[in-house]
């Protein structure tokens, strides 16, 4: 059955990402510096926490793939992500701002050249690993997604991919959520304690991921 579910998500991230990419405008890194001043306010603090839909700390954004950023700002702004905050950025910005934005964010890593290795899953994480298959999308370590337009979670604040996995069982809700087939059904299969586990597990893990400090945000130094 893990075997027949990890099929049917690699044959379904292949039909949906090809033709997006093919579409995606090419991004500027320096352009998107200049085009930032929305997003530094949240993911330009250190450990700068959102209060909405509940206490998390926004999630770290240097060294994301480009072709995922590009995506959830799409899905932000058509709606398929619901959080007024981010829709009301994303309404205001181009497919070329987005890609700019996104190329920025992405040149912000801690570095490729890491060597990522996959921590031993304790008893109670590896059996829900298997379950929902997380490594047939989000490739070894989940630093090495088999799309870059699938997250790299590697090493995110736990609080925040809790977040985010619980909005994928939100229904009917008009201000949050996040509508996706693949990791609603994955989401769904597991209780609130189980995906807190999950999301202690991928936060634990190293990745190349970080936040990308604003100057003039570095409290006490000159």
């Amino acid at each position: 059955m893990i075997k027949t579910w990890t099929t049917v998500l690699a044959v379904a991230v292949a039909s949906v990402t090809g033709m997006a990419h093919a579409q995606q405008a090419a991004g500027d890194a320096k352009a998107g510096e200049g085009k930032i001043a929305m997003c530094i306010g949240c993911h330009g603090i250190q450990g700068y926490q959102a209060s909405f839909p509940e206490v998390y700390k926004v999630p770290k954004i240097g060294g994301q793939s480009a072709a995922y950023i590009v995506s959830a700002l799409q899905a932000y702004k058509k709606g398929e992500r619901k959080h007024p905050t981010m829709r009301g950025i994303a309404d205001s910005l181009s497919d070329q701002d987005m890609a700019d934005v996104a190329a920025y964010y992405a040149g912000h890593g801690i570095g490729d050249a890491r060597q990522v290795k996959a921590v031993q899953a304790n008893a109670s994480v590896a059996p829900l690993l298997q379950k929902g298959a997380c490594f047939s999308c989000h490739g070894e370590g989940f630093a090495k997604p088999i799309d870059p337009s699938y997250p790299k979670v590697a090493g995110q604040y736990a609080d925040y991919v809790y977040a985010a996995l619980q909005s994928y069982k939100t229904q009917n809700n008009p201000l949050i959520g996040r509508s996706n087939g693949i990791m609603g059904g994955i989401a769904k299969q597991f209780s609130n304690d189980e995906l807190r586990q999950l999301s202690r597990y991928i936060g634990s893990l190293d990745g190349d991921m970080q936040t990308v400090v604003q100057p003039h945000f570095k409290f006490g130094q000159k």
